[in-house]
């Protein structure tokens, strides 16, 4: 008798007990597969086609600019880089030209005939005026930033203003402007070809082919060329403050270069949306990105614009722009018009142009009232960014609020959701992967932090790759990589260790499949710890509102949208597969696209950064710089590779991976050290300033002999040996180098022994203080006569220990001008800084009225009084243009690849210090 149904049931019971060891088979085939698929030939494909994209991106985004235009092809109303260029050459022609120079008036002159002829070949349905406006004195007293504890004082200065009107509704126009601004100014060691010439030949352009169509314009458009920037923001403050045209402007757009050439794009703008919101609708190339915005901000670009004085001082919106090419150029010789590239000036050109069309006819040109009235409701400040320089993502930090507060909410809930279905395991496999996360920032940090602390001490220079950017990659990026690697790497065998304890628990499979198992769901752990690292950073910047938030949205939800499509199942019970390729292609193709190319600008305008870095020369460890450099690329790289290594763990690559990387750094090391790149070059230099300092300061109403030295000072981190022997070698009566300070700015290197003062007319230029007057009581009154002699260029620092305010007036012929009026004073460091510059006829004669602070002295044990005596109530510095003998035999002799190196701190060739103790 047949027995089917029995057989049937045990054919039944048969399949069951197969079907685990069927699973865990195929488990381990799929691991081994896995083992296949992550060969080393892979990674090499992988790491190729992320670097290329990377490349590709930046290229799009930064380095693809439109072709220049003739005269003939922009036509008329059109923009030609052509005619700009003739610009940029007549002005880098005159040679340096700052405040108070001939070459400056000369400057002036060109761009006032220029502007003159504008005029003249206006459209005839449009007014065009030319003012050759004289600023009076005055003074800036800005509180943030660069400007704490500092006033600026000015006298003297001259700018050319243009403005454009509609013929037949000029009077409409006139009431609502539009400005567009840049300085002719450059400071003394550079004829300025970026900054700003290029700028001033950017808006002679638009203001031409502007003239030729606003007549059908709804408001008036002020370009404004002015003098005084590089001397603290002077021109834009004499202009905002003194001309009568400033009270009808109701935007401001700011034009500069902290490079030379390249994009031009947004780095600050606001704080109303309007302008970026139409930029952005308007321009062909749109150029810009917020996190820009936000290290100005926030003080790590150590600089200022006239962008400034517009918002702070005016209370303007508005955008400011700046060429950022080859930022190490900044301020030295090198800025000159070889190293603009072509197309820059018509990219810039060409966005201007479409953007003033665009906001000039538009009649819903908000004021300022209005502006402040919406941004009170709501209509909150930009966000924006823009994808391969084609095209600009604008939104409002209100709708970004939304956007990351939903997805802040929604992750926490998936998380929540995952973390109770998987139980306290799930729960302590995430903290495991948050501590992989953790060690992989710390070791990254670490090795390239290690390696920018040795390479001052062995090597030549302390920053090698100032003309070689790319060495950053083998010196910084591939420690970096490495430590992250290894952080990682030491997560991920604490987190196997932790699964494999479950899985033995839990798993009825052999130790060697449970083994494979626990490595594919330990890579899953380390993917999904990206997740948390971006969501931390997204509720960090969400709860203080930092626009550069934006990024850990993009970093965050496509690698999560990929993982959740390929990779996520609906419940733990299921075994882990390993993670395919194709979810990290499709993860990190938008990051990539939106963040890839900032990044390597970001990292390219660091390093520019490093020629001017040491900002108080002396004062800064010659390590600093590697380790700032070294320590934001690690960050970066932990940040983006957290998805990208965590696949490595489980293949075969490591070790290529780990050669490669050794390969690299040690490539990198060897062409350092053996001399074949150089740190400087003639298109690199070396910030190197040398100064003749005659110094009288200590010596107060005593008749002794003035004496003076050579000093050498750079802002670039490293010493001055090399350039000191090049220079003693052929400079006999240079023997020895000292630490001075050059009061009241700047840590020197003194070339050369304190010798009696031999310059000629020294008498005619040495600057003298002296009290006039000294009323003692319970407020205690001292009145301290200036005169600068032939400088109009001087910094005065005041002891605010012991003087609590003062009021500085001019005198000239007898009559007095009040420059800085009583109260509102701030101070760093027990100084607050006077900072002057002027044109020619800029006042020498000032009386400085002197009010003491009213205060118990500190007990002795707490205060060294020697030290205390020491310090003066007032230090002066005052600049002459001049080059005496003894400072031109010296920067004879420097090497090629040195550069003077201007800011409105650095004194001239020639400087005077003198001082008024506290017991004069």
């Amino acid at each position: 008798m047949r027995k089917r149904p029995e057989t049937s049931s045990s054919s039944s019971s048969r399949r069951r007990p197969i079907k685990q060891p069927s699973n865990a088979n195929s488990t381990t085939s799929l691991s081994s597969s896995m083992k296949s698929i992550r060969s080393g030939s892979v990674w090499i494909i992988l790491s190729t086609v992320i670097i290329y994209s990377c490349y590709s991106v930046h290229y799009y985004q930064f380095e693809n600019l439109p072709s220049p235009l003739t005269a003939d092809q922009a036509g008329k109303r059109g923009f030609s880089e052509f005619q700009a260029i003739k610009h940029v050459k007549a002005l880098t022609d005159f040679g340096p030209h700052p405040v108070g120079s001939d070459s400056l008036d000369l400057a002036l002159q060109y761009v006032l005939a220029e502007v003159e002829n504008i005029k003249k070949n206006a459209y005839y349905e449009v007014d065009v005026e030319v003012d050759f406006f004289h600023a009076k004195t005055g003074a800036n007293r800005l509180t943030s930033g660069l400007f704490r504890g500092k006033t600026v004082v000015y006298a003297d200065l001259k700018h050319v203003v243009l403005r454009i009107l509609p013929k037949f509704t000029a009077n409409e126009a006139a009431d609502n402007t539009i400005l567009v601004s840049s300085h002719i100014d450059t400071v003394f060691s550079t004829g300025g070809a970026g900054d700003c010439s290029s700028c001033v030949a950017v808006m002679l352009e638009l203001a031409r082919g502007i003239s030729q169509r606003a007549h059908g314009f709804k408001n008036g458009v002020i370009f404004l060329f002015n003098t005084g920037e590089e001397e603290g923001l002077s021109g834009a403050h004499s202009f905002i403050t003194q001309h009568p045209w400033s009270k009808t402007i109701r935007l401001a757009v700011d034009l500069e270069a902290m490079g030379v050439g390249g994009k031009s794009g947004i780095f600050q703008a606001g704080p109303h949306p309007w302008a970026i919101e139409n930029f952005a609708s308007a321009a062909k190339y749109p150029s810009g990105n917020i996190i820009a915005q936000d290290l100005f901000s926030a003080g790590v670009i150590k600089s200022a614009t006239d962008f400034q004085v517009y918002k702070d001082v005016a209370g303007l919106s508005g955008l400011d722009f700046a060429f950022t090419d080859n930022g190490a150029v900044y301020h030295t010789k090198n800025d000159k018009l070889d190293l603009l590239k072509s197309g820059s000036l018509q990219h810039l050109g060409e966005n201007m142009l479409a953007f003033l069309l665009r906001i000039a006819s538009s009649p819903h040109l908000p004021k300022g009232k209005d502006m402040d009235r919406e941004l009170k409701t709501g209509h909150d400040t930009a966000i924006f960014f823009d994808i391969l320089g084609t095209y600009m993502i604008v939104y409002s930090q209100r709708f970004a609020s939304m956007l990351h507060n939903s997805v802040i909410l929604q992750s926490l809930l998936i998380w929540a959701a995952s973390l109770f279905m998987g139980g306290s395991s799930a729960i302590i496999s995430l903290g495991l992967s948050c501590l992989s996360a953790i060690l992989m920032m710390l070791f990254s940090i670490s090795f390239s932090a290690f390696v920018a602390f040795i390479l001052p001490q062995i090597s030549p220079s302390p920053v090698p790759y100032v003309a070689n950017p790319l060495l950053v990659l083998g010196l910084f990026a591939a420690p970096a990589l490495l430590g992250a690697l290894t952080g990682q790497h030491l997560g991920y065998l604490i987190l196997k260790k932790y699964l494999l304890n479950v899985y033995s628990k839990k798993k009825q499979l052999p130790s060697v499949i449970i083994a494979d198992l626990v490595k594919l769901e330990a890579e899953r752990w380390l993917y999904k710890a990206g997740f948390v690292q971006w969501l931390v950073l997204l509720i960090v910047g969400n709860y203080y509102k930092i626009g550069s938030s934006y990024l850990a949205v993009f970093w965050l939800v496509p690698p999560a949208f990929a993982y959740g499509l390929l990779e996520a199942t609906l419940t733990p019970a299921r075994l882990p597969k390993p993670l395919k390729l194709a979810t990290l292609f499709m993860g990190l193709a938008v990051p990539i696209l939106i963040s890839s190319g900032t990044f390597i600008r970001l990292a390219g305008t660091i390093i520019g950064m490093a020629v001017r870095f040491d900002r108080n020369p002396g004062g800064t460890p010659e390590w600093l710089w590697n380790v700032i450099i070294s320590t934001f690329i690690a960050v970066c790289i932990c940040l983006t590779f957290i998805y990208i290594l965590s696949y490595v763990h489980i293949s075969g690559a490591k070790r290529s991976i780990i050669l490669a990387i050794s390969i690299l750094f040690g490539l990198s090391l060897t062409l350092v050290l053996s001399g074949f790149t150089q740190p400087f070059t003639e298109d690199t230099a070396r910030a190197v300033n040398v100064v003749h300092v005659v110094d009288a300061s200590g010596r107060y109403g005593e008749k002794q002999d003035t004496l003076s030295y050579i000093s050498l000072f750079s802002n670039t981190p490293g010493k001055l040996e090399k350039e000191v022997e090049q220079i003693k070698g052929r400079i006999s009566n240079v023997v020895k180098t000292r630490l001075l300070i050059l009061s009241p700015f700047q840590s020197t290197m003194a070339v050369g022994p304190m010798t009696t003062l031999k310059v000629d007319g020294a008498s005619q230029i040495f600057p003298t203080l002296h009290v006039d007057s000294d009323t003692k009581g319970e407020e205690r009154l001292t009145r301290v006569s200036i005169d600068t002699k032939s400088s109009t260029r001087w910094s005065l620092a005041i002891n605010t220990q012991e003087i609590e305010d003062f009021v500085l007036k001019a005198w000239d012929t007898g009559n007095s001008d009040e420059l800085i009026p009583y109260g509102n004073k701030t101070s760093v460091d027990g100084w607050h800084h006077i900072q002057f510059s002027g044109g020619k006829e800029s006042p020498r004669k000032f009386e400085l009225a002197l009010f003491w602070s009213v205060k118990t002295l500190p007990s002795a044990d707490n205060v060294d009084r020697t030290i205390q005596d020491r310090r003066p109530l007032l230090k002066l510095r005052t600049d002459v243009d001049r080059l005496t003998p003894k400072a031109e035999r010296v920067l004879a002799k420097l090497p090629t690849w040195c550069s003077l190196f201007g800011k409105s701190t650095s004194p001239l060739t020639l400087a005077f210090l003198s001082s008024l103790p506290v017991n004069f």
